[in-house]
């Protein structure tokens, strides 16, 4: 991992942790789980909310106040939304993914889960996502919440993220194999 890459998942790891701890004692985990979504969403659908956070633009006041504004109008908890707030006032938010994945590993931790990253090449059904997480859950030991997303460049089949495990049947890495070997032989 490179130094700054190691620095933002330590200040990730560090903020998330605290909060999570505070929840925990409020026994709040549900309220920030739901918390955690949302925040979660709105960094994967605004652009304006990403470049807010990683943005040397804007100076601390203003990143302060503006997470401050997106918290409350987003309906986050106070302990939540007063961490975004001292984040941005520290110059912290560009942590913020980060942070979120950390939380999340944490929370399925506290509820005896394990969270599964997916990635395919089309969108999971219901049934698809209950069927994988059965799956997953014969081979982790514990009940799998699946973080699914979905990247086109696969052509098909399915990317599973357990732990330190990986699984790549996705028929761009076949093909690639494929190519591969090809270049030994000829």
């Amino acid at each position: 991992m490179s130094e700054p890459a190691s620095i933002s998942s330590g200040i990730a790891k560090r903020y998330a942790t605290a909060l999570f701890e505070i929840t925990k004692e409020a026994n709040a985990i549900p309220a920030l789980e739901a918390d955690v979504d949302a925040l979660d969403a709105a960094l994967l659908e605004s652009g304006d909310f990403r470049d807010l956070i990683s943005s040397p633009v804007y100076s601390r006041d203003q990143q302060s106040r503006a997470v401050g504004s997106i918290a409350s109008k987003m309906g986050l908890g106070q302990v939540l939304s007063n961490t975004l707030q001292l984040m941005g006032s520290k110059r912290r938010l560009f942590v913020l993914p980060q942070m979120v994945t950390e939380l999340r590993a944490l929370i399925a931790e506290a509820k005896g889960e394990v969270s599964a990253e997916v990635v395919s090449a089309r969108p999971l059904s219901e049934a698809q996502r209950k069927a994988l997480a059965t799956a997953l859950k014969q081979n982790a030991g514990k009940d799998v919440k699946i973080n699914a997303s979905v990247d086109e460049s696969l052509i098909g089949g399915l990317i599973v993220k357990l732990g330190s495990k990986m699984i790549d049947t996705s028929i761009r890495a076949r093909l690639s194999a494929l190519q591969n070997t090809m270049k030994e032989v000829g």
